[in-house]
């Protein structure tokens, strides 16, 4: 497998609050909702990077879609790295994520690599870490 993802899906309990978050609360572009005529279509894709997307869609739907049974979630299963240029840049997403709706998991602060990072949940317990690694600053 060559991997190359274009796509990260977050399920989520309510879908227009969702985007609210991320739209209006953390200013990710969207065109909002489409699909909503189709039974389990409703979705809402956002630009990331060139070639990846954020969708957010409805738990119910991923599970029926997937033919999994619908279960709990839980914030510990997988989170999302939001890397940036300096630990000031760390505080001010963490401030605009706070100021948006998310709960802070964990204070940013300095890490054991050397860097500086902090944990936030979305509304649906979604787990963002945010960092500054110095480690990864050539890789961009």
């Amino acid at each position: 497998m060559n991997p190359h993802i274009t796509l990260i899906t977050l399920a989520v309990d309510d879908l227009e609050r969702a985007v609210a978050f991320y739209r209006d609360g953390l200013g990710f572009a969207t065109k909002g909702i489409i699909g909503t005529g189709i039974e389990n279509g409703a979705v809402a894709f956002f630009n990331l990077q060139h070639g990846l997307k954020l969708a957010l869609w409805p738990r119910k739907s991923l599970a029926a879609d997937s033919t999994l049974p619908l279960q709990a979630s839980s914030s510990t299963e997988f989170s999302i790295a939001h890397n940036v240029a300096s630990p000031a840049e760390v505080d001010a997403v963490m401030q605009e994520a706070a100021r948006a709706g998310a709960k802070v998991a964990k204070a940013a602060q300095a890490t054991a690599y050397g860097g500086h990072a902090g944990y936030f949940l979305d509304p649906d317990g979604h787990l963002w870490e945010v960092a500054f690694n110095p480690g990864l600053a050539s890789l961009g």
